[in-house]
């Protein structure tokens, strides 16, 4: 009985194993392709990497980072938005430099008014007072004269009435009030002399030199509004309301590099796109007043005609597009630009990265 069981599930494994064959066996049809892979539309084409970015009249997208450093206080536009030139992108926080602008403009108008105080100089009321110490001066020699006199004329009269010492006392008493009277008399030239121009020169030096510092200050504090450079869309915001800018942008997790605060390009309907040509192929590119070229969108069906703006005539290290890495190869490359002609159904936004072929001899 044990055997026959052994044989029949020998017999029944033997069975499934044929039914498997014959189901694995059978030819499955293949997948259509999602997309068609870019091909080359020329008889001789050189393939470039591209990256779609505004289309520019020179240069690329505007990268924009702040002068100066601090948290963000308010954010004015956010992804896609349209500005114009001078229009506030964002604020940083300026409370520091404000007090410091406000206390220089302060300083500056205590100089001012200083300046103003030492060019009014003599005011009335001082000549006023070097006046009456003039005359009170001249009251006390006429009083010692006087004095002297009456003391002189008794002495002449009999030695014995007038000791020696009064009449001594008296003649230098007069002197005494001959020495004021110079004295008062020079101290009321030199206060209607009013300030000496050395003490005005420095004083005009201190305004001018505060004037300069607050003028500084109040054009430093302008840097703590970031404003559009020029008319154009807002690509990317790389920032929050709260977030610590420095002068070299932001820090990105991601990529662990800094990025820039903002970014800024034309309107989306104007594209360019910036091919990298390896440098060995830079020989078979024909004029460029006869370059054409055709582009295909990564992972879409989709493809465009480029036309012809300018090359970049500088041959530069490659770089790796795919992430903007900074790491440089020993193979150059040289930056052709394209603008990209509309069509319908075509939709690109700055950043992709495609696949172009360009007409080559």
């Amino acid at each position: 009985m044990k055997h026959r069981l052994l044989f029949a599930a020998a017999f029944a494994g033997f069975l499934a194993s044929l039914v498997a064959a014959w189901v694995f066996g059978i030819q499955q049809p293949p997948q259509p392709p999602v997309f068609q892979p870019a091909a080359n539309p020329y008889a001789h084409g050189v393939y470039a990497t591209g990256i779609v970015e505004s289309d520019q009249t020179a240069g690329a997208n505007v990268n924009l980072y702040p002068d100066v450093t601090g948290p963000v206080t308010r954010l004015y536009v956010h992804d896609g938005d349209r500005v114009k030139a001078g229009d506030i992108l964002l604020t940083i926080d300026d409370s520091v430099q404000r007090a410091n602008a406000e206390q220089l403009v302060a300083q500056a108008s205590a100089a001012e008014a200083l300046l103003e105080e030492l060019e009014a100089q003599p005011r009335p009321e001082t000549r006023d007072v070097a006046d009456a110490q003039v005359q009170a001066a001249r009251a006390s020699l006429k009083m010692a004269e006087d004095t002297y006199a009456k003391q002189k004329q008794a002495w002449d009269i009999d030695p014995k009435a007038v000791s020696r010492d009064v009449l001594d006392n008296a003649e230098n008493a007069v002197r005494v009030a001959h020495a004021n009277l110079d004295v008062v008399s020079r101290q009321d030239r030199l206060t209607r002399a009013g300030a000496w121009v050395y003490d005005v020169r420095n004083q005009q030096g201190q305004v001018e030199a505060l004037r300069k510092a607050a003028a500084s200050a109040g054009a430093l504090l302008a840097h703590y509004t970031l404003r559009a450079p020029s008319d154009g869309v807002v690509l990317a915001v790389n920032t929050a309301q709260g977030s610590y800018l420095s002068q070299q942008g932001v820090y990105d997790t991601y990529t662990q590099g800094m990025e820039p605060v903002i970014v800024l390009g034309t309107a989306p309907e104007h594209l360019a796109v910036r091919c990298y040509v390896d440098e060995i192929l830079i020989s078979r590119l024909p004029d460029p007043s006869k370059l054409e070229a055709r582009m295909s969108v990564r992972g879409a069906n989709m493809d465009a005609d480029l036309h012809f703006e300018r090359i970049q005539p500088y041959v530069t290290p490659k770089i790796e597009l795919s992430d903007q890495r900074t790491e440089r190869v020993d193979l150059r490359v040289l930056p052709v630009i394209f603008r990209v002609v509309p069509k319908a159904g075509l939709r690109l936004y700055p950043g992709q990265i495609v696949d172009v072929y360009i007409a080559a001899r």
